[in-house]
C-alpha cells in the first residue's frame, strides 16, 4: 500500500519540500475524504500536510479566487518515511484491541449501521453481516462538526470535547476509531487530535474487513446501556 500511494502522491508533485493542502467540497462530503487524505499522508510520513478547514465551500464563501484551468504537476519522488509512527491498526491489532478493555473502541458510522439495520453506506446488504465490533462505543462522525454559512466545519476544541470524554483518564487512554472503510473515522480522528486526545489510531479495514470474516465476533441488535454514546460529562 505504501508503494502504491507513494507513486500516486509523487505523480501529483509531492517530493517532500511542498506543503500538501487537502480539500474537498465540504467537510461532510465524500464521508470525510480530506481527513482520510491527511491520515494517508501522515501514515506515509509526509512532513508537510494540512487540511483546508471547511473545504472548497469555505474557500468560495470568503470570496477567494478560483480557476477552471487544469494544473499539470511535475512528478516527484515521494519520500516514504519508514520510521513514521503509524496511525493505522490492522486486523490482528484490532483483535487485540477488542480483547483489551483499556483501548477505547470508537465506532463512527451512521446510526443505521451502528444499530445493525444496514451493513454499509453503499446499501444495507452490501456486507454479509450487520452489527458492530464488540465493546465499541459510538459517536456518529457528524457530531464532531458544526453547521456554518460556509458548510460543515470541525468544532473548536472547547466545543468538540463534550462529544469526547472530559476525564483525564479517558483522554490519555489509547483510542482506535473505525467506520466502514476508514474515511468517516479519519474525520473523527482528526477532530479528536485537534481536541487534544493524543493516542488515536484508525482501524483502516474497519467494518468492511471485520464483517466479512464469519469467525470474528460481532454485536447485533439495538445496543444496551454499556454500548451507548460516550458520556457527555466527566466520569
Amino acid at each position: 500500500m505504501k508503494d502504491k500511494f507513494a507513486e500516486t502522491f509523487g505523480a501529483a508533485g509531492l517530493g517532500g519540500d511542498e506543503t500538501a493542502v487537502i480539500y474537498e467540497a465540504s467537510m461532510d462530503t465524500g464521508f470525510g475524504q480530506s481527513c482520510r487524505g491527511w491520515t494517508l499522508l501522515t501514515y506515509l510520513g509526509y512532513p508537510k500536510v494540512k487540511i483546508l478547514h471547511g473545504g472548497f465551500s469555505a474557500w468560495t464563501a470568503e470570496g477567494k479566487p478560483v480557476t477552471d484551468e487544469v494544473t499539470a504537476p511535475s512528478p516527484k519522488t515521494f519520500p516514504v518515511d519508514p520510521a513514521a509512527a503509524s496511525l493505522f491498526v490492522d486486523l490482528e491489532d484490532m483483535k487485540m484491541a477488542v480483547a483489551d478493555p483499556a483501548v477505547v473502541k470508537l465506532d463512527t458510522r451512521d446510526v443505521d449501521e451502528w444499530v445493525g439495520t444496514s451493513s454499509s453506506p453503499y446499501g444495507k446488504d452490501f456486507c454479509p453481516r450487520k452489527g458492530r465490533i464488540p465493546g465499541a462505543r459510538w459517536i456518529e462522525w457528524y457530531r464532531m462538526m458544526k453547521p456554518t454559512p460556509a458548510g460543515k466545519m470541525l468544532k473548536a476544541k472547547r466545543k468538540s470535547l463534550p462529544n469526547a470524554p472530559r476525564s483525564a483518564s479517558m483522554r490519555t487512554r489509547p483510542w482506535c476509531s473505525d467506520c466502514f472503510k476508514g474515511a468517516r473515522a479519519s474525520n473523527t480522528l482528526v477532530a479528536l487530535k485537534e481536541a487534544g486526545i493524543k493516542d488515536v489510531k484508525l482501524y483502516f479495514g474497519s467494518w468492511n474487513e471485520w464483517s466479512r470474516d464469519p469467525g470474528l465476533p460481532i454485536e447485533e441488535g439495538f445496543p444496551g446501556t454499556k454500548a451507548l454514546p460516550l458520556p457527555m460529562a466527566a466520569e
